[in-house]
Parts: structure tokens; sequence; C-alpha cells
């Protein structure tokens, strides 16, 4: 049996680890919260309606129409749709690069599926990508040197019958060519 003396000192011993375990946890809870955050926050931002864009075919009879943003600086053009969860079918980004030259652009951060229509100088169709792969670093790139490249959800350039060769042009604030 057990003396007053060994059970206090055993009943010491427990009190300590407990308050040890207890400290433990609120460390490792504290730390969670504030380092060890799992769930990164990503800013979604919306769109914002810069210019109307139009799909004529070679005779310039209108396949489509679409409202559009535009990414015309370097900030612009590398965020392009990153970080968007959804967009209308009606909406679209133009990207209007300084001069002509082979274009490539990949879905990094990017979690809408797209149609990529890369566009020459004269503003004729060039290539098109379809349905890309989100959230991909595969490169997408243009068959030919394009000045301008559209991106549209998936699907459009099927349900509209965009095809190489078709011609565009826009209105609004994109209108101020390099």
């Amino acid at each position: 049996m057990k003396t007053n003396k060994e059970q206090k000192k055993n009943r010491s011993w427990i009190k300590i680890l407990a308050a040890l375990v207890i400290i433990i946890l609120a460390v490792f809870l504290i730390a969670k919260e504030f380092f060890i955050n799992d769930k990164i926050d990503i800013m979604e931002y919306p769109f914002t309606k810069e210019g109307e864009l139009v799909f004529t075919d070679t005779t310039g009879l209108q396949k489509a129409k679409i409202d559009i943003e535009i990414a015309d600086d370097e900030y612009q053009r590398e965020l392009g749709l990153m970080n968007r969860k959804s967009m209308q079918e009606n909406q679209g980004m133009l990207f209007i690069f300084p001069f002509e030259r082979f274009q490539s652009f990949w879905m990094r951060n990017t979690f809408i599926s797209l149609d990529m229509i890369f566009v020459d100088a004269n503003k004729t169709i060039v290539t098109i990508h379809k349905n890309t792969q989100v959230l991909s670093d595969q490169s997408y790139p243009s068959s030919k040197p394009a000045k301008y490249v559209v991106e549209v959800v998936a699907g459009f350039t099927d349900k509209h019958n965009i095809q190489v060769g078709d011609k565009l042009d826009w209105f609004g604030k994109a209108k101020l060519d390099f």
C-alpha cells in the first residue's frame, strides 16, 4: 500500500502532466489557426465590361457578339482569367499585345475551361484551342504570329461556328491599338 506522501507525489505528477497536455493542445490550436492554414483565400475578381467584340465570317456576316474585358498591359495579360470561378457565355477577355508574334498561353490557376482564339494584326483568326485543361501548365501556342488573343468559355467556338479565317472587331477601351 502507498503512503500518503507517495500518493501526494503521484497526484502532483498527474496534475503536471494534465497541465502540460492542456498547454500543448492550446499551442497546437493557436499554431494551426495562425501558421498552418490549410485554406488559402484566393481573391476572385468580378468581370468588368470594357467593350464589345463581334465575330464575323469572311463575308462580314455576324456570328456572335460578346462583352469583353481588356488585358492590354503586362500585369493584366499575366493575370488573365486566373482565379475566376465562372464566366458567362456572352463574356470574354481580349488580350492585346504591343506587336504581332507567336503567342503561347497556359491555364495555370485558371478554373474555367476556355476556348482560346489567336488573332493576327489584320484581326483574322489564325488558331483556335478548344476546351483547354483547367489548372494546367500545358502550352497552347498560336500556329502563326498573333497580336490578339480572345478567351471565351469552352464550347463557345463550336456553338457559334467560329473558325480559323473568321474575323473580329471590337468597340470600347480596346479600340486604342498600339
